[in-house]
């Protein structure tokens, strides 16, 4: 079992000259749940080598049980310093694809042509593509086989305007991703704000927030046991 985890390269938060990148707990409690299921884990990003990590995700506030544990993991802080450079990689060699959020991917991963190409093989090939909160940003322009967007006619979740609101980030960002998912032709629903929420339409999976993370790489796992 090879999952590819792909993480952003961005650290600019608009121009607002805050950092932003990828939450910390939308990459750690995937990490440790396909970890723990015997998985062989890549991790990506379009530069390579260490992400940025969106220093709110590293507040007290932030920390649940899965990033106290990666921070007492060496094994897994060198992985994630060592990211492949995700042009390096090819869909053939994995069983299933897993998009942590934080606002980075909305700059970056959303237009990355390789990112694109990626999702568009490995969901035509019938394998787990799965995003949480801002990550499902990345299907902005991402195909179906017959050329419409890959969310159209879909269930599908991801950050809630009004989690965007809460954050004070509604006018910095590139894109909403409860706007551009609706107007792709997804059928978007939301849980509560905060609340874990995901939904699965096939093989694409996507959750609305960082509480999402954990349960939608269990589903991931559970698609990939079928």
């Amino acid at each position: 079992m090879n999952i590819l985890m792909v993480l952003t390269s961005h650290d600019q938060l608009g121009n607002t000259g805050h950092k932003t990148g990828f939450w910390l707990e939308e990459f750690a409690a995937p990490y440790y749940v396909f970890k723990d299921a015997g998985a062989t884990l890549t991790l990506a990003s379009p530069a390579g080598g260490q992400p940025p990590l969106d220093p709110k995700s590293d507040d007290p506030s932030a920390q649940t049980e899965a990033t106290e544990r990666f921070k007492k993991d060496p094994e897994a802080q060198k992985a994630l310093a060592h990211t492949v450079k995700l042009d390096s990689v090819s869909a053939a060699d994995f069983d299933a694809v897993f998009y942590p959020g934080g606002h980075g991917p909305l700059w970056d991963l959303a237009e990355d042509k390789k990112s694109i190409e990626l999702i568009e093989t490995m969901y035509a090939a019938g394998k787990p593509v799965a995003a949480v909160c801002h990550a499902p940003g990345v299907l902005r322009h991402v195909k179906a086989p017959d050329g419409s967007s890959i969310v159209k006619g879909k269930s599908v979740a991801g950050f809630t305007n009004t989690e965007e609101e809460a954050v004070q980030l509604t006018n910095v960002v590139p894109f909403l991703v409860e706007d551009m998912l609706k107007q792709n032709g997804g059928n978007y629903s939301k849980g509560a704000d905060w609340q874990p929420y995901i939904v699965t339409a096939g093989n694409l999976i996507t959750g609305q927030n960082p509480a999402s993370s954990e349960p939608a790489a269990k589903e991931l796992l559970k698609h990939l046991a079928k």
